[in-house]
């Protein structure tokens, strides 16, 4: 049963320990009604998980603070940042930190409920036509924005171009925003190296004290460490996400791209429903 906590604060919402779509933790608005996202704890268990487990390595057999180095982090964060605004705009990168969050906060709306929602709107068009698609209320903004161009006698080619052409610029704008991250996951490594090098120049430069030698190298390694932790716990698994985010993504609008084909053609409810089903894998397919 949803915990609601202020008009504009987090209701939890558990069903059972069945978390089907990550944690169903949703934002309420200010009239009390749920709306997306919905956060991804599996993210945040990765991440804090991960770096949990590294923090709680390094102490068992040393102090924190041992790993602690303001130059080796200048090197892989400040490095890594400097080296990819030289790859893209200054306006694309700080967008990349937008599209990132679609790694924490899961917005797709599910399949099957936005194909019951096509089918439900198929019989009311084959019994009363698309003008009593009219005053329907629907959340999703690219099925509203294809059922409002059927009602207002669009042709069908013309909605099926321009739900075309929104596909493409959503795929586009993810697409940049998974090159940014992927950009970053490769380039930390490279600059924990460059600091590891640094580090080993000065180490070369005290070698007349023996005692220093020790202290210096492990201060190069730290820029490696850095490096590999920036790359393979925070920026690749980001950018897979993403890419997993905007498959879901794309199969709902060609979910939805073929869902209004089918109303605006009057396609009999069952015929639309086997071909709408077939683009969800066969354990998450419920039919109406």
């Amino acid at each position: 049963m949803p915990l609601f906590f202020g008009k504009n604060s987090f209701c939890f919402l558990f069903t059972r320990l069945k978390f089907p779509r990550g944690c169903p933790i949703r934002l309420v608005n200010k009239q009390g009604r749920e709306v997306d996202p919905i956060l991804d704890i599996a993210t945040i268990i990765g991440i804090v998980g991960a770096l949990g487990l590294i923090l709680a390595s390094i102490m068992m057999g040393s102090p924190l603070s041992a790993f602690i180095n303001i130059p080796s982090i200048m090197i892989v964060f400040g490095g890594t940042i400097m080296a990819t605004l030289i790859m893209q705009r200054l306006p694309v990168v700080l967008g990349a930190i937008k599209v990132a969050m679609n790694a924490f906060f899961d917005k797709t709306d599910p399949a099957d409920k936005i194909i019951k929602q096509i089918i439900t709107l198929a019989g009311k068009a084959r019994k009363g036509g698309l003008l009593a698609l009219e005053n329907e209320k629907i959340k999703n903004p690219y099925l509203a924005r294809g059922i409002r161009m059927a009602v207002d006698g669009i042709e069908p080619q013309e909605i099926i171009q321009t739900l075309r052409i929104e596909l493409a610029s959503l795929l586009k704008r993810h697409e940049t925003g998974q090159k940014v991250f992927r950009f970053m996951g490769a380039t930390a490594p490279a600059m924990g190296m460059i600091g590891t090098l640094i580090g080993l120049v000065q180490m070369l430069l005290s070698m007349s004290d023996p005692s220093t030698i020790g202290p210096a190298m492990a201060v190069a390694l730290l820029t490696t460490f850095y490096g590999a932790v920036f790359a393979f716990v925070i920026c690749n698994p980001i950018a897979e996400k993403l890419e997993n985010r905007t498959k879901e993504e794309q199969v709902i609008l060609e979910i939805i791209i073929n869902g209004i084909d089918g109303i605006t053609k009057g396609i009999n409810q069952s015929i639309l429903e086997d071909k709408l089903i077939a683009f969800i894998a066969p354990g998450m397919r419920k039919r109406k």
